[in-house]
């Protein structure tokens, strides 16, 4: 293995956005001697190409697998199982088998069974992303300064942890180690439900459009334009995510809409004393945000598409 390399073949399963980055971001720090990825239709394989992030594309999963030591599942949640099963028999004994989904108990439930023996099933969550999607939009600096999670199952070899957890600082990111069902609630309210809002208000809009005669596009302000930002990200990612963490995302509906009904009263009564408070408490959360490095204070009048959504691919 060449000198600094990590891993001697990492093979992608699927390219989206965050396996492409991977791959950029792997490139750059000279991390992995050659990247294979497993891209099943011709028409993302020749964008992928084009991109240039991998050494091999392949339309059929064995060769894409052969002699691979870091195997990272990046397509959407909801095939894991049947892809797991159909990898089982390809995987290297002593391989490190990872993933980017923004739900982690349910990989460990679907994926889990199907691991073969002596192999590090260790699933991971890179909170990083934009609304863009696809084998051309990755770029290497996409974990620079972010967070990846990730949700070893009890019992996982530590070596194999504390490797993974190499790979991923030395991709650009910070690296937190969270129980699974821990991760789910977090990124319920983090993430998943900001997105159903996102969703939820843009649709709304949608439905106004005609009886403003456009005027909701034409003077759409940032707020709305962030909302629009964040309800273009991949639908059927998001589709899956809110599928496999249902309990987790209603629980955190259920105390959102009690906060919006508190909300509702204030605005109703005009208790300006109880709007000022909300306000001043959620602008300080801001604060928090930019000083831990997650955003910045710069003015912000058209977001470049380096600072989007989270992906699970958040």
């Amino acid at each position: 293995m060449s000198e600094g390399a990590l891993f001697k073949k990492m093979t992608l399963i699927g390219a989206g956005l965050i396996g492409s980055s991977i791959a950029h971001a792997a490139r750059r720090g000279h991390l992995v001697e050659h990247i294979a990825a497993y891209i099943p239709r011709a028409e993302t394989r020749e964008k992928a190409a084009k991109a240039g992030f991998a050494h091999s594309l392949h339309a059929e999963l064995q060769p894409a697998l052969d002699g691979a030591d870091l195997v990272v599942l990046a397509t959407p949640i909801g095939i894991y199982a049947e892809l797991a099963k159909q990898m089982a028999p390809h995987l290297k004994k002593g391989a490190i088998l990872t993933d980017v989904g923004s739900v982690k108990a349910v990989v460990i439930r679907d994926v889990g069974p199907h691991v073969p023996e002596g192999v590090h099933f260790i699933p991971g969550h890179p909170v990083a992303g934009t609304e863009q999607s696809g084998p051309d939009a990755g770029f290497a600096e996409l974990f620079d300064g972010r967070w990846c999670i990730l949700t070893p199952p009890l019992g996982t070899d530590a070596a194999a942890i504390g490797k993974l957890e190499n790979f991923w600082r030395r991709l650009g990111s910070d690296v937190e180690v969270m129980d699974p069902k821990h991760h789910d609630l977090v990124m319920a309210i983090v993430s998943h439900v900001p997105h159903l809002i996102a969703y939820n208000i843009v649709g709304t809009a949608a439905d106004l459009e005609t009886v403003t005669q456009s005027e909701v596009i034409k003077f759409s302000a940032s707020g709305f334009r962030d909302f629009t930002r964040i309800a273009a990200s991949d639908p059927t990612m998001w589709r899956d995510i809110f599928l496999n963490n249902r309990d987790a995302v209603l629980e955190m509906l259920g105390r959102f809409n009690e906060d919006l009904a508190a909300l509702q009263r204030a605005v109703r009564w005009g208790d300006g004393e109880a709007l000022f408070n909300l306000f001043t408490r959620t602008r300080a959360i801001r604060r928090s945000i930019i000083q831990a490095g997650q955003d910045t204070a710069a003015p912000n009048f058209g977001r470049s598409g380096n600072s989007g959504s989270s992906s699970g691919g958040s």
